[in-house]
């Protein structure tokens, strides 16, 4: 995906939001689970978890987690 194909962030209009993806709970692969800002200054993020979707939820760091063993 190139970066011009990117939806602005109606929000600040400055970032781009992109597409983040994660995997279930079985490992199946959920795209476009959430979409988040390019911008750090904004932050805006969108979710969905469990069905429910999720607007500007707190952004922390990942650098203290831990990855599950498998």
């Amino acid at each position: 995906m190139e970066n011009s194909n990117l939806p602005k962030c109606q929000k600040c209009n400055t970032g781009d939001l992109v597409p983040l993806s994660d995997f279930g709970s079985q490992g199946a692969p959920i795209h476009y689970k959430a979409w988040v800002c390019t911008d750090p200054e904004c932050g805006f993020n969108i979710k969905i978890r469990n069905g429910d979707v999720y607007i500007n939820e707190p952004i922390t760091s990942g650098a203290s987690h831990a990855p599950r063993m498998r």
